[in-house]
């Protein structure tokens, strides 16, 4: 009997024991992969602020825009924008930047224009290992894929386009621009001459959030004048997570249109979310640097 109640005693605590032995080796995984996350998260922060980074990345951004010439109408526009960098040897890198837009704008009355809009591709040529200043320049091309005649330009174009940035302390500060001119297609409105510049300043906060703004300024300079300009001012704040192993960066600003053509809002809302891939050689450069950085505080020598 003693026997068999010892038995019963050892078989009813392991059954009480160890679904709790479980759960806390659970829960220590759970807490060790939450420290793994925030350490990547804070590494991606910066990175992922950088149009011209060494990372994959795959950003949906949607627009809202109301009020202004449009009203009480509303006009949204979502951007698929896959970024590429390409090596080029040790030092280089193309950095394809794609802008696949679907829009859906009001026309008159209850009637709207829905579908894709012209396709650009942006390729930038940049350093893989950059210094302070980090820059970039190439072309950038506008395809006539336009299948909503509200936006419809039936044009080629061609033009120059530029990166440059700074990423001093938290901050990281930079502006990208350019122009497309027309070099062929028929012209269905004005003929093709769109300049753009989009600064932008983020201020980086702990448990991988920021402050940031990039407004996207464009001068259409076949439009009449006064017609030409559109020019928000706003700001909002992104936050670099993860869903199962996937870093993810979320957006959310908000703009206001301080100049634009009289039929255009004058209200936006902006909301991101862009899929993040650091790219084998990114991460490789991230951890010589970080023990770089280590062996200098312990004053041993640097690897080589």
């Amino acid at each position: 009997m003693n026997n068999r109640r010892r038995l019963s005693i050892a078989i009813t605590n392991a059954l009480i024991i160890a679904p709790a032995a479980i759960a806390h080796a659970q829960n220590e995984t759970d807490s060790a992969r939450a420290v793994r996350h925030a350490a990547a998260a804070a590494s991606l922060a910066k990175a992922s602020q950088n149009p011209v980074a060494n990372m994959v990345s795959l950003p949906v951004q949607y627009n809202f825009i109301t009020a202004g010439g449009l009203g009480e109408n509303t006009a949204r526009i979502i951007n698929v924008q896959p970024v590429l960098p390409l090596p080029i040897g040790e030092n280089w890198l193309i950095v394809s930047r794609t802008v696949v837009p679907f829009v859906s704008l009001p026309v008159f009355d209850a009637v709207r224009s829905h579908g894709m809009g012209d396709i650009q591709e942006q390729a930038y040529f940049t350093s893989s290992k950059p210094g302070k200043l980090t820059w970039a320049v190439g072309p950038i091309f506008s395809f006539p894929t336009a299948s909503a005649l509200a936006v419809r330009t039936g044009q080629w174009g061609l033009g120059p386009t530029a990166v440059a940035l700074v990423m001093p302390g938290n901050w990281v500060i930079g502006a990208l621009a350019n122009n497309i001119w027309r070099i062929g297609g028929a012209a269905h409105r004005e003929v093709l001459n769109a300049f753009t510049v989009q600064p932008f300043i983020n201020y980086n906060l702990p448990r991988a959030w920021a402050i940031s703004t990039a407004p996207l300024i464009t001068s259409n300079w076949s439009a009449p004048s006064g017609e030409r300009w559109t020019v928000p001012i706003g700001l909002g704040v992104s936050k670099i997570t993860h869903i199962a192993e996937q870093p993810l960066n979320l957006l959310m600003q908000y703009y206001h249109n301080v100049d634009h053509p009289s039929r255009a809002g004058s209200e936006q809302i902006r909301l991101e979310v862009v899929a993040l891939w650091p790219t084998p050689a990114a991460e490789a450069a991230k951890k010589k640097a970080e023990a770089q950085v280590a062996a200098k505080k312990k004053g041993e020598k640097q690897p080589e």
